[in-house]
């Protein structure tokens, strides 16, 4: 098609609906990963009990989950597929991340086959599924990181930190699992327990200031329930048993039971989360491919009225008997048609006032995604340079903010420029 207004306009359209397809696909990526993902965590609750009681508890749970995750991993490893292709649009960290999801699911096996046989210790099998859900959860949030338009940027946003959150939860209940399950308190376990509580707390508020105010409403009646008293109750026990009392390995199952819960509530909120994407994708791409089918009527009217002096061309070989005067170019003949002209203009005014209505509400959502890529990214500095634990690079990280009236990101931004200097009196555990 040659360079013209009429062309630039239709191929705009084309690529707008082309990105919605492809972030209609990347949302069943996401949803096939939440799935395996869950299957996942009750797998790590399940064995990490398994194992604090040397197998005589949950072992049942456990092949049940086993069996659960299996169709599962099948399905995200055949919805990755597409995504070899050219026309996907994968970029190279994309197809890199994929490549550590697999390369961890690859390892399943073999984990569990050692979990079989009580080569591993309840902790140990808590960081082993650990490290593999978190390779997905980045993956998510690389998936995440693409929406082009607010209907889907919020929500996207959303569901993210509600994925981190629950996964958070997940580390809990299989941590505090193990806790009962041992009848061992564990200094350095219960305070990993307040971190993970704390965490959850900053993932969630997040989920809650971008999801509509439904489903927000949902997750804060879920926090009033019994089972959410039942839980911190035994929150409580696990922070505050002491060395001589210990723990009551009867309280596995209840506390099991009771977080399980609170992850499900969450489950669900996350399946209705994704299916709000899939509506809204729907809803863009149905109103794209209208955009598009109205730059196409607007091409074929000016094809169809082509310049005046392409009729007297054909009026001059064409007419019968004697032949016409010539054709000869004229500026008015030349000029041309005012309707298309004004019909095509009003196209491109629309789309750009379109795309300008849509820059405050995306710039809030990538905001809040780039500035928790800026945090992580600092939290680890702190970590590996100072030698910090996560809870303690965060927790400096807000003590500097504070002290010098900064926002959290302006000192993680900082602190990744010079997190040496920036924190030089900060004390090594």
């Amino acid at each position: 098609m040659p360079l013209s207004v009429s062309a630039l306009v239709l191929r705009a359209r084309q690529l707008e609906a082309e990105a919605i397809q492809r972030l209609a696909q990347r949302v069943e990526l996401v949803d096939a990963i939440g799935q395996c993902m869950d299957a996942l965590q009750r797998e790590r609750g399940a064995t990490s009990i398994y194992l604090a009681s040397g197998g005589a508890r949950f072992a049942d749970e456990r092949r049940a989950a086993i069996q659960e995750v299996q169709p599962l991993e099948s399905q995200v490893r055949a919805l990755m597929v597409p995504y070899l292709e050219p026309a996907s649009g994968a970029q190279p960290k994309l197809l890199s991340l994929m490549a550590w999801v697999l390369l961890d699911l690859d390892a399943l096996s073999s984990l569990r086959q050692r979990i079989d046989q009580q080569q591993l210790t309840a902790q140990d099998g808590i960081v082993a599924f650990s490290r593999l859900i978190g390779s997905q959860v980045e993956l998510i949030f690389h998936l995440a990181d693409a929406a082009l338009h607010p209907e889907v940027s919020r929500p996207l946003v959303a569901l993210v930190h509600l994925v981190q959150g629950k996964e958070l939860a997940g580390q809990e209940r299989a941590l505090g699992g193990q806790l009962f399950a041992s009848g061992q308190r564990q200094d350095d376990q219960q305070q990993r327990i307040v971190h993970l509580i704390e965490a959850q707390e900053r993932s969630l508020s997040v989920f809650e200031e971008f999801a509509d105010a439904p489903l927000a409403e949902r997750w804060q009646h879920t926090q009033l329930t019994p089972g959410a008293a039942q839980i911190e109750r035994l929150r409580r026990t696990l922070c505050s048993a002491s060395a001589r009392s210990g723990l009551d390995a009867a309280q596995a199952e209840p506390w099991f039971q009771a977080t399980s819960q609170r992850i499900q509530a969450m489950w669900a909120l996350e399946a209705e989360l994704v299916q709000m994407l899939r509506q809204a994708c729907a809803q863009q791409l149905q109103a794209s491919q209208q955009q598009l089918q109205n730059a196409e009527d607007l091409l074929n009217q000016l094809k169809r009225n082509p310049p005046a002096h392409t009729h007297a061309v054909e009026r001059f070989f064409n007419s019968p008997g004697a032949p016409l005067a010539p054709p000869v170019l004229s500026p008015v003949a030349d000029a041309p048609d005012p309707a298309a002209v004004s019909s095509m203009v009003e196209l491109l005014q629309a789309q750009s006032s379109r795309l300008a209505s849509m820059e405050a509400e995306l710039e809030s959502a990538k905001r809040a995604l780039n500035e928790r890529k800026v945090i992580e990214r600092a939290k680890g500095a702190l970590m590996s340079r100072l030698g910090l634990s996560e809870e303690a690079a965060y927790r400096a990280l807000q003590k500097a903010a504070m002290d010098h009236n900064k926002r959290l990101v302006d000192v993680a931004e900082a602190t990744l420029a010079l997190p040496d200097l920036a924190f030089a009196g900060q004390h090594r555990p």
